[in-house]
């Protein structure tokens, strides 16, 4: 290999090797950004008996939990009345509007995008874009 091929083979590698640093950077920027000034979440209560409230633009803020977001939609004029007992990790929601927890009959659990929930709903942090559901039924 001549000298010239040797040099003009390195520079393009330093060039491809920025290119894909520069990509890896820019990615990564990209998902430590913060949400929109514009972000919104999602509530949707099902009270088990075929009716259900959606509230589909509750604001988003870094590090709403999903308190917060009940706590929105309570002060909606069209809101809901929750009642809950205990603090952060050992909050527990007892009640929305007038249905509450039979015990080992319907209670009131909620998912997050589909997934139940393994932790306090004091706790549970969202991300921009989230959909809550409390449903009003047996433990699934």
């Amino acid at each position: 290999m001549s000298h010239r091929y040797r040099a003009h083979r390195r520079l393009w590698l330093g060039v491809l090797w920025m290119c894909a640093v520069g990509a890896a950077v820019s990615l990564a920027q990209q998902s430590d950004d913060p949400a929109p000034p514009d972000a919104t979440v999602q509530l949707v209560v099902d009270y088990g008996d075929g009716v259900e409230k959606h509230f589909t633009a509750l604001p988003f803020r870094e590090g709403v939990t999903v308190l917060d977001v009940l706590e929105s939609a309570q002060r909606h004029p069209r809101g809901i009345k929750f009642v809950h007992r205990g603090k952060a990790a050992t909050a527990f929601l007892t009640r929305i509007d007038d249905l509450e927890n039979e015990g080992r009959g319907r209670n009131w659990v909620y998912r997050v995008n589909g997934e139940l929930a393994d932790c306090s709903f004091a706790t549970f942090v969202l991300k921009a874009g989230d959909t809550v559901l409390w449903k009003f039924g047996a433990y699934r």
